[in-house]
């Protein structure tokens, strides 16, 4: 049976199995789920309900059919999602129930770390001038990675002003940084203008259609969140707990998959944009390393952004591997 990966959509194996077992064979009775997935009774059950109530099975006993893929997908990365944001504000709460707690205890407290605050796994900053105070300090000792998702019809003045030189310094330091910006955006001469800078930089700038998720993380260690996410001004989360920045990340990729490269929304031709820095240093090490290990590492980046660059490389060069990459390259002069 192949791996199974939709437990970071919330389902468990004999659900998955399910799910699977239907969509490669509409329209089976209900009864056959039980043979497929090897197991019987009321776990193959269960496992038929909840993916009824989550609309990913549709029919009767008779015949049932799998939703599409596309629409389970995005239902349960929505519902994961709310789960997430659920979790935070549960978590970013705890302390009055601690004050609480510990004021019925019969003994004094002992001194340990506190449970919110900028040292703990989540920290609520509530106000906008924290709010980016930290955001120029994860800024400043961002090294490998920052994601970048923003839900607006129009980046302000304001925002541009602040946001533009920490992005370029980390672009400089050889920081990735990818940018989500909502379709919106792109209409608004300031801000394509600022989009545009920061892609010749090195930045990746990708549009999205529909877009309401607000979110930075950086080196996936990371994360900001806002605390209302309809009103970004009356603060964020900072979170550092990993199984919640992990869920973060994850979402954010979903949403660049599904995003569109801002050259394409701007009609110009593929590989128009010249290569980074970082790309030329990737490409010629691709074609002289044997090893993406080796090649990484005199890059002084890490794996997963030595081969980021590789697969932007492919696509930019409009290329299906690296051999038929390098050449070329070297027919463009690059290496």
């Amino acid at each position: 049976m192949e791996t199974r990966t939709m437990s970071v959509l919330g389902l468990n194996g004999v659900e998955e199995d399910v799910y699977r077992h239907f969509l490669r064979n509409p329209g089976s009775p209900e009864a056959t789920a039980d043979l497929a997935v090897l197991r019987g009774g009321r776990e193959v059950d269960a496992a038929v309900a909840r993916l009824r109530d989550l609309g990913l099975l549709h029919g009767d006993g008779t015949g049932v059919w799998a939703a599409d893929p596309a629409a389970a997908v995005a239902r349960l990365s929505e519902d994961r999602l709310e789960h997430v944001h659920s979790t935070i504000r549960e978590i970013a709460d705890i302390g009055p129930i601690m004050r609480s707690l510990q004021q019925d205890s019969p003994y004094p407290p002992p001194q340990r770390a506190p449970v919110s605050g900028p040292g703990g796994s989540l920290a609520r900053l509530e106000t906008l001038p924290l709010v980016r105070t930290h955001i120029d300090q994860l800024a400043f000792t961002a090294r490998a990675e920052v994601l970048a998702s923003e839900p607006y019809d129009v980046l302000s003045p304001e925002n541009i002003r602040h946001a533009r030189p920490l992005d370029l310094r980390c672009l400089r330091r050889g920081v990735a940084l990818r940018n989500l910006v909502r379709a919106s955006a792109v209409g608004d001469a300031a801000t394509l203008e600022h989009l545009r800078g920061l892609r010749a930089a090195g930045a990746q700038v990708r549009v999205a259609e529909r877009l309401s998720e607000l979110m930075l993380v950086y080196d996936r260690r990371t994360a900001l969140v806002p605390m209302d996410p309809r009103d970004s001004g009356r603060g964020a989360f900072r979170i550092e707990e990993p199984s919640l920045v992990e869920s973060l990340v994850r979402y954010f990729d979903r949403l660049w998959d599904d995003a569109r490269d801002l050259g394409e929304v701007l009609g110009e031709e593929p590989g128009a944009a010249p290569p980074t820095e970082a790309q030329l240093l990737v490409l010629e090490l691709m074609c002289t390393v044997s090893k993406d290990e080796t090649g990484a590492r005199r890059a002084g980046m890490s794996l997963r952004t030595y081969r980021r660059h590789i697969s932007d490389l492919l696509s930019l060069l409009q290329a299906n591997n690296r051999a038929r990459a390098a050449l070329a390259a070297r027919e463009r002069g690059w290496v």
